[in-house]
């Protein structure tokens, strides 16, 4: 075996694995910068079905609404692609450049980030800032003083399905509805089901006020609202489990009375109260075996269909247009290609599917088109036979088919020189080449020696190995940054000295601005967020004392140890009182010493 069969081999053994590694998992913002009060769309994205979605914190952002899941399936040249995200919808409360950390899910067992998401906030309408997500509004009136014990009578969730009973595919409205009958100061979801067995779409509101109706409940009136809502297609018979949702509650309530004060005008308290929904069952019947018809593609609902045709008469080697559509309500995302029997002297390509769906509470309604692209090769009179679209009808309880009429095709003699060449899925535009046949050449022959060439040469595959090399650094770079940056506290201690140099900075610019008092307040907080930084020790457990000892115990000598602490000592005492014997230029020129010192010898 030669080098340039070794080198194929690594090329293709390695462009295999790469195609392995394709899960993507990002995050992306309908705003990059958004004005306080503005709303703005946050959107979690995966190309495969994941589960244990976690989202970052929204610090600095109200949450107006979500999480919100979708899911779609997409098919190019017969390979279907599934992608699941997840939105939320969040106002901007205050000024500044904010950082969301990164979201995470499992993808078969693995693990999956989204890069860190920056948004800048300017300057807007006012907003009262309060919690990151607002608690619904719920209504003052007729709020009983409930002790923390009798909560779970007076806050409460229920899962809530338009139907128990249904068959395999069949959709279904799932409503998680919030009960109560006390005052809700804040409202938080910890955790979202989910949903195994079923295929999903949440239905989106954007709506920031929450709707609140009144239900009698056990023979009690309740405040209520929809939490969320979700749109179940069954993926299988059986009784199929709904687990709970959870939600944390800071709930207001009457406390007891401690002075004469307290009792006239009444003393209120906030409680943190824990609620998740019971469990639900759905009961799933299969599809009925008798009667399914032939070529049967799994579509559960009430649908129509239509074809259509762009040219009915048209010359050999042109390009036609064949359009299914099939409307209704149901499990359109779900529905598979139907067989459709176009004439052999037809080139065929992959349909482009278009989807016209909407998601409500009524369920999924809409359309889905299918457009086929054909190209007859030869003249003569051809005919598309008649479409029948069979679907299972809940309603009913049995099979229906839907017939789509036929076409007939006249195709007449075209120019044998000219042959169509579809030039990519999704694409309607057709290229004319003569690729379709080789002809015979009449010309002189391009004639070249053998090995000369540049393809087939070892520079031509050397070339070829470099993208994977390439590829690889960046792979084995991306580890070693990863690891290096695994430990927070290493990392901390790292970055330490640029930012007390940082505040070093700010305390030159005031010097020379002849502003002392911050100017010391800026070379404390230097010194002390240093410390705290390369040491390790929280601000909380940051003192004089602590700092010695632990200088002392990373052996450093006394002499530095004594500078560092009469320096602190100085800068806290020039915040309240004139310095005197020592120009605010030594002090400043001290303190950078003794962090070149420290950091030489850490």
């Amino acid at each position: 075996m030669t080098l340039r069969h070794y080198i194929l081999l690594f090329a293709l053994f390695f462009t295999n694995w790469l195609y392995a590694q394709n899960t993507r998992f990002s995050a992306s913002a309908s705003k990059s910068e958004v004005a306080t009060g503005e709303e703005f769309e946050v959107t979690f994205s995966v190309n495969a079905n994941g589960d244990r979605f976690s989202p970052p914190e929204f610090n600095g952002f109200q949450v107006l609404g979500g999480p919100n899941m979708s899911s779609s399936m997409t098919s190019i040249n017969g390979s279907m692609t599934v992608s699941t995200s997840y939105s939320y919808y969040l106002m901007a409360v205050k000024e500044g450049t904010f950082t969301f950390g990164a979201a995470s899910i499992s993808v078969n067992g693995k693990t999956y980030k989204t890069n860190p998401l920056r948004i800048r906030v300017v300057k807007g309408r006012p907003v009262p800032q309060g919690s990151s997500r607002p608690a619904p509004a719920v209504p003052q009136e007729d709020f009983e003083e409930s002790q923390p014990e009798k909560l779970s009578n007076s806050l409460f969730l229920r899962a809530v399905t338009d139907k128990n009973n249904v068959y395999q595919g069949q959709q279904l409205t799932l409503s998680f509805k919030l009960y109560t009958r006390v005052s809700i100061v804040e409202s938080q979801v910890d955790k979202i089901p989910d949903l195994n067995g079923f295929w999903s779409e949440d239905i989106k509101n954007t709506n920031q006020n929450v709707e609140w109706k009144e239900e009698t409940y056990k023979g009690k009136q309740y405040h209520v609202a929809v939490v969320k809502q979700t749109i179940l297609f069954p993926e299988h018979s059986g009784n199929l489990r709904i687990d709970p949702v959870e939600m944390t509650f800071i709930v207001r309530q009457k406390a007891p009375a401690r002075t004469l004060m307290d009792e006239f005008f009444g003393t209120y308290e906030d409680v943190k109260y824990k609620v998740k929904s019971p469990p639900l069952t759905v009961r799933v019947k299969p599809l009925p075996t008798a009667g399914k018809p032939q070529g049967f593609t799994g579509a559960v609902g009430q649908f129509k269909a239509e074809a259509s045709l762009d040219k009915k008469e048209l010359k050999a080697n042109e390009a036609l247009n064949y359009t299914l559509k099939i409307s209704g309500s149901g499990n359109l995302k779900l529905i598979k290609e139907p067989v459709i029997n176009f004439p052999a002297d037809f080139e065929k390509y992959d349909p482009k599917i278009t989807d016209a769906i909407t998601m409500n509470t009524s369920g999924a309604s809409g359309s889905r088109s299918y457009n086929y692209l054909l190209i007859p090769r030869h003249e003569g009179d051809f005919a598309i036979e008649p479409v029948r679209f069979s679907y299972f009808n809940p309603a009913s309880g049995r099979y229906e088919t839907a017939s789509v009429q036929g076409f007939e095709i006249k195709v007449n003699k075209g120019n044998p020189s000219e042959n169509v060449v579809y030039s990519g899925a999704g694409k309607q535009d057709v290229k004319l080449l003569n690729k379709d046949i080789s002809y015979i050449k009449t010309a002189e022959p391009d004639l070249y020696k053998e090995g000369k060439e540049f393809h087939g040469s070892v520079w031509y595959y050397l070339l070829l190995l470099t993208g994977p090399l390439i590829f690889a650094g960046a792979l084995l770079y991306r580890q070693w940054d990863k690891k290096n940056n695994s430990d927070p506290l290493k990392v901390k201690s790292r970055k330490a000295g640029k930012i007390a140099a940082r505040h070093l900075a700010n305390a030159q610019k005031q010097l020379s601005e002849n502003n002392s008092k911050v100017f010391y307040e800026e070379v404390f907080k230097g010194l002390y967020g240093y410390l705290s930084d390369k040491l390790n020790i929280p601000a909380a457990n940051l003192n004089k004392e602590s700092i010695a000892a632990e200088l002392q115990a990373k052996a450093l000598d006394d002499r530095l140890i004594r500078q560092l602490l009469e320096t602190l000592d100085l800068c806290e005492m020039a915040r309240f009182a004139p310095v005197t014997g020592i120009s605010a230029n030594e002090v400043f020129e001290k303190a950078k010493n003794i962090i070149y010192e420290i950091e030489d010898k850490l």
